[in-house]
C-alpha cells in the first residue's frame, strides 16, 4: 500500500548547479503530522535492493509520477535520518521552478513515498511505528492542505483490513482496536465506543466478551 510521510522541512544545501542535499524523513523522536515514527534502519532493505538493481527512488515534484524534476545521485541512512543528494533538472521547466523556490526558502521540505512492510501500532496512542519500508520516491514538496486527510484514509484502509485479519483467524482486539476498525467500516465515534463496550467490556468473563467481538463482525460481515 503506497503512502506518503509529512513533509520534512531539511533541505541542508542547494548548489548553482541544481544539486542539493537533504533529509527525506527522520527517525524516532515525536510523531509526525500523522501520527507516524520511523524507526532507524527502516530504509536498509530497500536501499540494498535499489544498489544492487543499479536504481534510485524517483524525484518528483508534489509526488506527482507525471511531473519527474531531476534525479537521486545518493540515498543513505545516518543517525538522524534518511539523506539524500539529487541534482534537478535545470532543462525542464518544473526543474528550475523547484529550483528557485528551494533557493528563495518559500519551499524547502522533501517528502518520501512509499510502501509499508513492516510496522507496529500502539494501541493506547494510536502511533505507527514504520520498521521497515520499500522506499519508491523522494519528492520536493510544500504542505498540502488535503494530504493529511489523503493519508489517514489510506492508513484506516490498512489499519481495518488487518484487524478484520486478526478477527477472521478468532483472536481477540484490545478495546481501541475495536473501536478503530468500526469506525473504519463507517461507524460513527459514539456507535464504535458504546460497540466496543458492549462487546468488549460488557459483563461476562473476557473469553466470552472475545466470542461476543468474533460474533458480531461475523453478523456484520454475513
Amino acid at each position: 500500500m503506497d503512502k506518503k510521510t509529512a513533509p520534512v522541512l531539511e533541505i541542508k544545501s542547494l548548489k548553482d548547479s541544481g544539486e542539493f542535499e537533504g533529509y527525506g524523513s527522520t527517525f524516532g523522536g515525536e510523531p509526525d503530522a500523522y501520527g507516524d515514527v520511523i524507526a532507524p534502519g527502516a530504509y536498509t532493505e530497500s536501499l540494498a535492493k535499489h544498489k544492487a538493481k543499479g536504481t534510485m527512488p524517483k524525484l518528483f515534484w508534489q509526488h506527482n509520477a507525471d511531473e519527474p524534476i531531476g534525479k537521486w545521485l545518493d540515498a543513505s541512512e545516518d543517525d538522524h535520518g534518511l539523506l539524500m543528494k539529487g541534482r534537478l533538472n535545470m532543462e525542464v521547466q518544473r526543474g528550475r521552478e523547484a529550483y528557485a523556490f528551494l533557493k528563495a526558502g518559500d519551499i524547502d521540505g522533501l517528502s518520501i513515498g512509499y510502501r509499508i512492510k513492516e510496522y507496529s501500532v500502539d494501541t493506547e496512542t494510536g502511533v505507527w511505528t514504520l520498521q521497515k519500508l520499500d522506499l519508491v520516491e523522494v519528492s520536493i514538496v510544500s504542505v498540502g492542505a488535503n494530504e493529511n486527510a489523503v493519508v489517514q484514509s489510506v492508513k484506516a484502509a490498512k489499519a481495518v483490513h488487518d484487524l478484520t485479519e486478526k478477527l477472521k483467524a478468532g483472536d481477540r482486539l484490545s478495546e481501541r482496536e475495536f473501536e478503530t476498525w468500526l469506525k473504519g467500516l463507517g461507524f460513527s465515534n459514539s456507535q464504535a465506543e458504546r460497540a466496543a463496550r458492549l462487546h468488549l467490556k460488557g459483563q461476562g468473563e473476557p473469553a466470552n466478551a472475545a466470542e461476543d467481538g468474533v460474533a458480531f463482525w461475523r453478523a456484520l460481515m454475513g
